[in-house]
């Protein structure tokens, strides 16, 4: 496939195509077709995208598709990669609409087994991105308090505590003081030893 705004399409129509449990399950796909398949973008910038396409409102793997696009090819490969992503979950809920009632999905055995079935798939393809999204990021043991603290957090409910944006602003903010710190040092250090 030689045309960019094809390959765009049919790899983000594949993943779009391919992937049940919304965002998060489709992470470790998106990461294998865009970083080691294709090579559009490197590790590194693909979790700093995540980061971004997480805090970004709308759909995650949309907000991916949107961005690896406009990389490689602008505002019109952004088009080819968000319509190959949303187009198979429009056709598939338009099917579903058309033929499957409430009562038939609930009633029927045949139905339920299969979304029995797809729930520890959805589980795995969560966890998958999660764990190689720690590695990439470079968390150990001296640091994995912060995602589990966070994740705890969270899942707690307490008022304002269990609002993902505030870990994201103190998250963002600590990044920067930190990195801050370090550049700061290091200048500190390298004048040090020009003297």
């Amino acid at each position: 496939m030689g045309n960019i705004y094809l390959q765009l399409f049919a790899t983000f129509f594949k993943i779009g195509a391919f992937t049940f449990g919304g965002g998060w399950a489709m992470i470790s796909i998106i990461e294998r077709e865009i970083v080691d398949k294709h090579r559009w973008i490197e590790r590194d910038e693909f979790l700093d995208l995540l980061a971004v396409a997480q805090s970004l409102p709308g759909i995650l793997a949309v907000n991916i598709s949107v961005a690896v696009g406009d990389k490689l090819r602008g505002g019109r490969g952004s088009l080819c990669a968000a319509a190959g992503t949303i187009l198979p979950s429009f056709m598939i809920i338009l099917a579903i609409a058309i033929f499957l009632t409430p009562d038939i999905i609930k009633n029927n055995p045949v139905v339920s087994k299969i979304f029995m079935g797809i729930r520890p798939a959805v589980v795995a393809l969560i966890i998958a991105p999660v764990i190689t999204s720690a590695k990439a990021a470079k968390i150990g043991w001296k640091t994995v308090w912060i995602p589990v603290a966070v994740a705890l957090l969270i899942w707690s409910g307490w008022a304002y505590l269990s609002n993902p944006i505030l870990y994201i602003v103190i998250g963002g903010a600590a990044g920067y003081l930190w990195y801050s710190r370090r550049i700061h040092d290091s200048r500190k250090h390298q004048e040090g030893g020009e003297s």
